[in-house]
């Protein structure tokens, strides 16, 4: 594990103040699809994840001027403990680019311009980091609001917290989770367990969709309670009863198995405190530097100054 390094401040003595934890892959590959690849640094380098990532950033900061608030990073679609367990888990997907993962590596400098803690792990993934970071703030009193797009995300949020998406500019609490995604966060990972991710590689139940899912899970309180209990699903007023129960019991091996991987770690190796995600005033003259750097020209700069200006 490792994390771009900054300065920590006082704790403020006044309450508690919501922790911002951003998801970066999200931001940073909805950026390299969608912002030009004309976008190059002086020596022709690609940067339109950058300045997407960049643009992201710096709006979130200047609309709500977070007090605390530190991004998670992948290093890696191959190297985390859940390849372990599943050899096969994400392997569907297709290297990142060169030029992307240079990319990543800039947007964690920019972070520590910005005065962003930032963290990376080449054993868990960023939702990890998530999950861990939510764990050990709300331990000091602090709620969470997790700034993503990805549903196994979901699966953390807890009273007083939200599910910020920023893209499709909607907010969760944890009340309003279910009717979105259809099950408590509580159950979110024993959801995708039953239906799979395609996303990731996981096969779940065949015949499991969502709606079943759903169904099964607000009768149980897990995926090990159904599995502890599986004659009972003969007993529910579901379609096909006999199907399902049938696919459960025949798929259950691999559906434990999604269970692992769907799961969010929020117990890894990580010492960090508030005070280490508290937001530090931008280093104009580290993001000038960097912004040279990518051929960046005002824009960005001028929304620093704002930054700093209006949040300190």
């Amino acid at each position: 594990m490792s994390a771009i390094p900054h300065a920590i401040d006082p704790v403020p003595t006044q309450a508690a103040k919501p922790v911002y934890l951003i998801d970066a892959s999200v931001f940073v590959f909805r950026a390299y699809h969608s912002v030009p690849m004309t976008l190059t640094d002086p020596d022709g380098n690609p940067v339109n994840a950058v300045h997407g990532f960049a643009r992201f950033l710096g709006d979130l900061i200047e609309q709500v001027g977070p007090t605390h608030i530190a991004v998670a990073f992948d290093a890696s679609l191959a190297t985390s403990f859940r390849h372990r367990l599943y050899p096969a888990y994400k392997a569907n997907r297709e290297a990142a680019p060169e030029e992307l993962k240079r990319q990543f590596v800039l947007c964690r400098e920019l972070c520590a311009a910005m005065g962003v803690a930032a963290y990376v792990s080449n054993e868990y993934e960023a939702d990890d980091i998530i999950g861990t970071l939510a764990a050990l703030m709300r331990a000091e009193g602090h709620r969470v609001i997790v700034v993503t797009r990805d549903k196994d995300l979901a699966q953390l949020i807890r009273e007083g917290d939200e599910y910020w998406d920023y893209i499709g500019e909607k907010r969760y609490g944890y009340h309003q989770i279910e009717g979105r995604f259809g099950v408590v966060p509580e159950r979110m990972a024993c959801y995708l367990a039953l239906i799979g991710d395609a996303v990731d590689n996981i096969r779940g139940v065949p015949g499991i969709g969502p709606k079943t899912a759903s169904m099964l899970l607000r009768q149980f309180e897990s995926i090990h309670h159904l599995y502890n209990e599986l004659d009972r699903v003969l007993k529910m007023k579901l379609r096909n009863a006999g199907f399902v129960m049938a696919q459960l019991r025949d798929h259950r091996e691999s559906a434990l198995l999604a269970r692992q991987l769907t799961a969010i770690a929020c117990d890894m190796p990580l010492a960090v405190n508030a005070r280490m995600v508290q937001r530090r005033s931008p280093d104009l003259a580290a993001l000038n530097e960097f912004y040279d750097s990518v051929g960046f020209g005002r824009l960005l700069r001028n929304q620093a100054e704002r930054i700093l200006e209006r949040w300190g």
